[in-house]
């Protein structure tokens, strides 16, 4: 069925209106009017062809909440009116290990991620969220809570979870001193979750602007990094650090600040490799990994604990027609902390 959108013809040509196809739903398979859909920094680099394997016409966004519109006869998990959210991901091949495990982001033949992967069904790619209605295996959809602003919970979906998992993973909570580096999109989720989870909470910035917020959000300290004797006041003192910096930036006065055998997560997604000194590892024994997203299950965790705790993203919502001007304050951090965007604006 034709579908309206907004898509990146070209690595060089504005988002711009144009119509997809989407499936009609088939037994399992959920039909969403997409409400709100999260604008995130992946959605840039891949719509600009910053990225190995991107294939245009790009339509992005995976940070999705909508109302059900159809369902197919084998659907148990929602009925038409009902509320659902899709993530990152709308499939993978559920049968390797790593699918068995919950941890579907990770699937040995790689997940189908929400757009720009190879469409199992249509042939072509994905298509994402900056668009009227998307239809997604009910495996792969999520509940919101009822208490949750819609249009603020839409970026759970990608900057809740992408720092939700590591800090449950490497176990934030009571007892345990976390840092949060940076505070955009990822970093103000980190630290409203850090803190939500118990952990003395600790912000690192460059700038003196953002402590206040810092602070705001939850955290019990702000450090701004370029302050060397402060940064050195902590030193040898963190079991964990999860780095949201997407820019070029040091890691090794960060990995200075971690206890023996404690973790340093990067889940910001640089343009260039980062340099690391083997002695920042050796001592004390110090560990640096990575983490992507979460799988379903993982990520409805996440969703219910927010509606507990009555986490949401802080955000700007704005209309579809204004998603290129947007990608230009994204990248001047010209954004407090997520854009939204309102996708009657699309509709209308």
């Amino acid at each position: 069925m034709s579908t309206k959108s907004y898509a990146a013809l070209t690595p060089t040509s504005p988002l711009a209106p144009h119509a997809i196809e989407r499936r009609e739903p088939l037994a399992t398979d959920v039909e969403i009017d997409i409400l709100f859909c999260g604008v995130c920094h992946s959605d840039l680099h891949t719509a600009r062809g910053e990225w190995a394997g991107v294939v245009h016409p790009v339509v992005p966004g995976h940070e999705i909440v909508g109302r059900v519109t159809r369902v197919g006869s084998a659907v148990r998990k929602f009925k038409v009116g009902d509320i659902a959210a899709v993530g990152c991901m709308v499939d993978s091949c559920r049968t390797c290990d790593r699918c068995k495990r919950n941890l579907e982001q990770f699937c040995a033949s790689l997940p189908t991620f929400t757009y720009n992967s190879p469409d199992k069904h249509l042939g072509g790619m994905t298509y994402g969220g900056y668009s009227e209605r998307v239809v997604v295996d009910e495996a792969f959809t999520l509940k919101v809570p009822a208490n949750l602003d819609l249009a603020r919970a839409a970026p759970l979906l990608c900057a809740g979870i992408t720092t939700w998992s590591p800090l449950r993973k490497w176990g934030a909570g009571k007892g345990k001193k976390v840092g949060i580096v940076g505070l955009g999109g990822l970093g103000h989720m980190g630290v409203k979750f850090a803190h939500a989870l118990g952990a003395h909470t600790v912000l690192f910035t460059t700038s003196l602007g953002k402590v206040a917020d810092g602070k705001r959000l939850g955290a019990d300290e702000v450090v701004i990094s370029t302050d060397a004797d402060a940064m050195a006041a902590h030193a040898g003192s963190f079991d964990l650090i999860v780095d949201t910096v997407s820019a070029d930036h040091g890691l090794d006065a960060y990995l200075a600040l971690l206890k023996l055998d404690a973790t340093m997560v990067l889940v910001g997604a640089p343009p260039k490799p980062q340099q690391v000194s083997s002695f920042s590892l050796f001592f004390p024994r110090r560990i640096l990994t990575g983490s992507l997203i979460g799988g379903v299950a993982e990520t409805q965790e996440m969703l219910d604990f927010c509606g507990t705790h009555d986490i949401t993203c802080d955000i700007e919502t704005i209309r579809i027609q204004d998603i290129n001007a947007a990608y230009e304050r994204m990248l001047k951090n010209d954004v407090k902390y997520r854009f939204v965007i309102d996708m009657a604006s699309l509709k209308g």
